[in-house]
């Protein structure tokens, strides 16, 4: 059997930068990943989760270990402040060993759904 790395990507917006509201919708986005795409977690090799300047109250990666991700790879990084670029984002990419003809679903919530309209 034949198992690559694959990328999940997916993102969400913040109403608040609040611990509460960055761990909350960081968590419900995961859950969605994990669930459209089956994922098991010990085939995730890493998660790169990053956030935008104005979403610092509490660390994205947090919510994954709430899930009981506490053997995976994880880090947080801040996104790359563009002029007139999408605020209040967490985006997340998780690194995912599967075999080849796996389909990924890719997930965007909320304001995220901008940078992806070609996802539904």
């Amino acid at each position: 059997m034949i198992i690559i790395l694959k990328g999940i990507r997916g993102a969400t917006t913040v109403e608040q930068n609040t611990k509460e509201e960055i761990l909350d919708k960081t968590k419900e986005l995961l859950l969605q990943l994990i669930a459209k795409n089956n994922i098991e977690k010990e085939k995730v090799a890493s998660v790169f989760f990053t956030a935008t300047a104005d979403v610092n109250a509490d660390f994205p990666a947090v919510a994954a270990r709430s899930i009981g991700w506490v053997e995976v790879p994880l880090i947080c990084a801040k996104e790359i402040d563009v002029p007139n670029s999408l605020k209040s984002c967490i985006r997340i990419l998780i690194h995912y060993n599967v075999e080849p003809n796996t389909e990924i679903k890719h997930i965007y919530l909320r304001g995220a759904k901008a940078l992806r309209p070609d996802i539904k």
